[in-house]
């Protein structure tokens, strides 16, 4: 999940929701993330949830991600890098690999490979966990993109767990 309009509060706010929909959800510590794409656009703050659900992939994101978005006030355009209330994305399940273009889902997000705001956070819920295209870990996944965008973990900003 990600956040630069107000992102304390969106991000927040998220994260009530999710655990709302899955009272198990566990989650990342909270980084601050230099913008990429838009170098004058406010910082984001990022993190990432783990949850366990019977979803199939197209309805958890159409179902339940896309209407919190809605909630939050995420209005869509055609600039990917444009501000946001939230984003909310699926960036891994397990072992999976999914490509389906009409739900616009790639699973496993191939941003974790090049993104450190992605992986980042992935690696906070599941270190060890292996990228089921590289069969790299997600910490040498994440130890492997030291040196781009600056993104750190931003103190006093903790998100509920379930």
């Amino acid at each position: 999940m990600g956040s630069n309009i107000e992102p304390r509060v969106h991000i927040s706010r998220a994260a009530v929701l999710l655990l709302e929909s899955f009272p198990q959800a566990e989650f990342s510590r909270v980084f601050e993330t230099e913008p990429v794409g838009a170098p004058n656009a406010p910082w984001f703050l990022n993190a990432a949830a783990a949850i366990t659900t019977n979803l199939d992939l197209r309805d958890l994101k159409f179902e339940v991600l896309r209407p919190l978005e809605l909630e939050l006030g995420r209005r869509r355009s055609s600039n990917r890098n444009a501000p946001r209330t939230i984003d909310l994305d699926i960036a891994m399940c397990g072992s999976l690999v999914l490509t389906d273009s009409a739900a616009g889902l790639e699973i496993p997000d191939p941003q974790i490979l090049t993104v450190a705001h992605i992986a980042l956070p992935l690696v906070d819920l599941a270190p060890r966990l292996l990228h089921p295209i590289t069969g790299q870990s997600l910490q040498e996944i994440a130890a492997s993109l030291a040196g781009g965008p600056t993104v750190r973990p931003l103190a006093g900003v903790t998100l509920g767990t379930g």
